[in-house]
């Protein structure tokens, strides 16, 4: 007989397998516990906005509180590496446990240089190749320099207007021949051959490891991936699974099949959860919920929106992309989690110049416990003191910005709280 669990037990499995289950510790935040996260959590996607803070920061602040980002940087760019560039989900930093399984099952032709002329790849890709072997870690423009190739091509101001040597580049990322050694300051890739990422590791090879992927189940790859998915998860849908390194539907429900005789995972029934759900084997199930999180529009717990409505009954859309008037809740909105729900949401930007923390708007969700605003509050406090920020200004748009403004101001720690006028 299938285990039977309620929608609010769903949600503390979900939350306990993505580590916001509990208050925060107490105390500073070692390397030890940011390694573990990003074990828990698999990968954390990269995006290049920064109203905010980076993407792939924002989680580890979500779970862990006032740490220090140059962890994340020594993880991602010292021997031996505990996190690297591959397609995931998106573009993410992941396990590199996980690079060969993803090799095999990602593709994403369509960034990069697939649709150009045979000839002219190998030959641009035999140069790239040849430079970074011999040489530092370069971006597409240095390399493009190093190489003197020169193109002729119109300058557009919108889309990805790349050249010759970065659509080679991206394919090479691709085919996990190249991959990432760090980014600049404004965020672009410092490439390098992938042998250099992982030294010692014959996956890395790129002889090595074309031979690997010719002798590789693909299938048993993709059993890894999506028990690794499941256990980010504790509980979901195959359509959560496949979602998390963004693997093929069809392929993901055969090794859903597999895990499943393999005791890995185990169908249960999840009360006004309508689809066929699965709990991974090491899962657990807390008797509360206790934590206080602002989540990222990129962060793993709410990638899979359908998933994110279906659980907590919250619908989310990122407005990026949406022309101003017509946004529904702000350019740059966290949703903020509660205890087992997701109660409200902030459109945050990050005023360095000035600094300050700017809330644009903010709106509670359909009952919303009484204590959301303090419990806000409490959070945006925290998070402008670990982006350095000396204020937070709480603008008066949304029915939860007056309440919001007022805890703000009456929070009384070292961060001074400012109330904009309508």
């Amino acid at each position: 007989m299938q285990e039977m669990l309620s929608l609010k037990q769903a949600r503390r499995i979900a939350l306990a397998a993505q580590g916001l289950d509990k208050v925060r510790p107490a105390g500073p935040v070692s390397a030890r516990a940011v390694g573990r996260t990003f074990a828990r959590l698999q990968l954390v996607q990269i995006d290049s906005v920064n109203v905010l803070s980076r993407s792939h920061y924002l989680p580890f602040f979500s779970r862990l509180g006032n740490y220090d980002r140059a962890i994340l940087q020594r993880m991602a760019g010292t021997h031996p590496r505990r996190m690297m560039e591959y397609w995931a989900h998106e573009a993410s930093f992941i396990r590199p446990d996980h690079f060969q399984d993803l090799v095999l099952w990602q593709s994403r032709k369509w960034v990069g240089a697939h649709a150009m002329d045979p000839e002219l790849r190998s030959r641009v890709a035999e140069r790239v190749l040849e430079a970074l072997a011999a040489g530092r870690p370069m971006t597409a423009a240095e390399l493009t320099a190093r190489l003197g190739h020169v193109e002729d091509r119109p300058q557009e101001n919108w889309g990805w207007n790349w050249n010759a040597v970065k659509r080679v580049l991206e394919h090479l990322f691709e085919a996990g021949l190249i991959s990432a050694a760090s980014r600049t300051e404004s965020f672009e890739r410092r490439y390098t051959l992938t042998a250099k990422v992982l030294p010692g590791r014959p996956d890395a090879d790129p002889d090595a490891a074309a031979a690997a992927a010719a002798g590789q189940e693909p299938a048993a790859a993709l059993v890894r991936l999506i028990d690794a998915a499941a256990r980010a998860h504790g509980i979901g849908t195959l359509r959560c699974f496949a979602d998390y390194f963004r693997t093929p539907m069809r392929a993901s429900a055969i090794a859903v099949e597999h895990l499943v005789d393999a005791g890995r995972l185990q169908p249960v029934t999840v009360s006004g959860w309508n689809k066929p759900v699965y709990r991974h084997v090491e899962a657990k199930l807390p008797r509360t919920a206790t934590g206080r999180a602002l989540l990222s529009p990129f962060d793993s717990l709410v990638f899979e929106r359908r998933r994110l409505e279906d659980l907590f009954g919250f619908h989310y859309r990122i407005e990026i992309y949406t022309p101003e008037p017509k946004r529904r809740f702000g350019y740059y909105v966290l949703p903020f989690l509660l205890r087992d729900g997701i109660v409200a949401r902030v459109d945050l930007k990050a005023d360095r110049p000035n600094g300050l923390l700017l809330a644009r708007a903010a709106h509670a969700e359909p009952g919303a416990p009484a204590d959301t605003a303090v419990e806000l509050a409490a959070e945006l406090q925290l998070m402008a003191e670990w982006l350095e920020l000396d204020g937070i200004v709480v603008s008066p748009k949304g029915d939860l910005a007056p309440s919001l403004a007022d805890a703000v101001s009456g929070a009384g720690s070292g961060v001074s709280a400012l109330r904009e006028q309508a």
